[in-house]
């Protein structure tokens, strides 16, 4: 298969660029970070790799229902959209505007991700401590209400300073 730089792949590429993601509509899958590629075949076929933010991740199929018909309906009849599991995805790939896009909506961005370890992984009996600040008024004065919130990446908060709850997207 060859590949093609024609000005098509520029459309196709902002066209995949502006999918949204399923579960946190305020976010692309750019901004997100789980877009990963896009080509176009020489016969003008698409081709998008994307990334799961965790293995087993039910917004997976959405995903690739709306890049496929957002493409088809921008005029590309062949799109083919393929999982990339390597490098796993990490919240250090969600960009800076999408961690703003984030925090004005009133959810927590991500700190930094942990380090990944690359041989066995102690076992620890206390989670991580990291501070969170609040959306709504900045203050890093918050506490974990829960460590699930409407998605299994996001913790629920609530802010000690100003009372109102709020998500934190998960450090991974």
């Amino acid at each position: 298969m060859v590949i093609s730089t024609k000005p098509d792949l520029q459309h196709a590429r902002a066209v995949a660029e502006s999918v949204t993601d399923p579960e946190l509509p305020v976010l692309t899958l750019a901004d997100l970070g789980v877009l990963r590629e896009v080509e176009m075949t020489d016969e003008g076929a698409v081709i998008v790799s994307i990334t799961p933010t965790y293995s087993g991740c039910p917004a997976m199929r959405e995903m690739r229902s709306d890049l496929s018909s957002r493409l088809r309906e921008a005029g590309f009849p062949e799109v083919e959209v393929r999982t990339v599991l390597d490098p796993p995805w990490t919240t250090d790939w969600i960009s800076e505007a999408g961690r703003r896009k984030l925090a004005d909506y009133g959810i927590a961005p991500p700190g930094a991700a942990p380090n990944r370890p690359t041989g066995p992984v102690p076992l620890t009996l206390t989670p991580p401590r990291s501070q969170v600040r609040c959306p709504q008024c900045g203050s890093p004065d918050t506490e974990q209400v829960s460590q699930f919130s409407s998605t299994a990446c996001k913790a629920l908060r609530r802010c000690r300073a100003c009372h109102e709850p709020f998500e934190h997207i998960k450090e991974i």
